[in-house]
């Protein structure tokens, strides 16, 4: 079996100890050779700034190839590709371009009066710039806010038209559900090796099945006996392990050859897959910073 081209997320620190989190969060990954790592922004783009200084510390310090997600949320055009800016003159070449999420307590999404209405006018804008590799989101589960499951294939398609350069989903329990919308995007015209299926280690059932909830990401049944028995039995870190460690190889037995990693800034359960599914330490960057 041949061992897939990997990626992983990170979130910026909001303090003292979700930096030290995060810096020993990239020492245990790094050495697995990533071929990119991402830093999110949260919510309503209340971590802008410091998604902005962690994407700029990762980038002088950790010697790993660094996306910085950049939304349009509660931002003018102006004011957002200006962070462009700033993430290109300190050296970055990855933007990961989404609408964003609404502010907590919206009812939803409302663009600035002078900022981008989506995430297609904002990939379009910085494809115009020609500085940054793009990528976007994608939904194998029906977005929240998606009218259907076509919807959410032909909105892809116009984020890929519109210049962006590969896709990373939305994560999901089952690799039919991302096998299904593979089919889907194929019978749209998209060229489906630029989809990179997200994959979400479960480190806690209770957060992750929330985390699935607000996402719109279904949640088998048949998972959450298998988590209430584990959780039981004091087991949940072996299921979670052989769980995910199963869905990554099935997708690879369908031809998947890359893999997308949201770690939460938790890495053991993201590295002890990684090891089962064969992706070993390069040597060379174990001393990385």
């Amino acid at each position: 079996m041949t061992t897939p081209d990997i990626s992983f997320e990170f979130f910026p620190p909001q303090s003292l100890e979700a930096s030290f989190r995060l810096w020993d969060t990239v020492q245990t990954l790094a050495p697995l050779a990533p071929r990119f790592v991402s830093v999110t922004y949260g919510a309503g783009g209340t971590t802008r700034d410091l998604t902005r200084e962690a994407v700029a510390t990762l980038h002088n310090s950790s010697g790993l190839n660094v996306a910085a997600h950049l939304t349009c949320v509660n931002a003018t055009k102006a004011e957002t590709l200006a962070i462009a800016d700033q993430f290109a003159e300190a050296g970055v070449r990855e933007i990961v371009a989404l609408r964003g999420d609404p502010p907590k307590g919206a009812a939803g999404f409302e663009p600035h009066p002078d900022g981008y209405a989506n995430s297609v006018e904002l990939i379009a804008a910085l494809a115009e710039r020609d500085q940054f590799s793009i990528r976007v989101g994608a939904y194998p589960d029906r977005h929240p806010e998606a009218t259907s499951a076509r919807a959410d294939v032909d909105w892809l398609k116009r984020k890929l038209d519109a210049g962006a350069d590969e896709a990373l989903t939305q994560f999901f329990f089952e690799a039919d559900t991302f096998l299904r919308f593979r089919d889907d995007c194929a019978k749209a015209g998209i060229d489906t090796s630029r989809i990179t299926p997200g994959i979400l280690p479960i480190e806690n059932w209770k957060g992750a099945r929330n985390f699935a909830k607000r996402c719109g990401t279904t949640i088998p049944a048949w998972i959450d006996d298998a988590f209430d028995k584990a959780i039981r039995d004091g087991r949940e870190d072996l299921l979670a392990t052989a769980l995910c460690t199963e869905l990554c190889s099935d997708l690879m037995d369908n031809g998947v050859d890359k893999l997308h990693f949201y770690t939460l800034n938790r890495p053991e359960l993201t590295r002890d897959v990684c090891f089962a599914l064969g992706i070993t330490p390069d040597v060379s960057l174990e001393n990385v910073a």
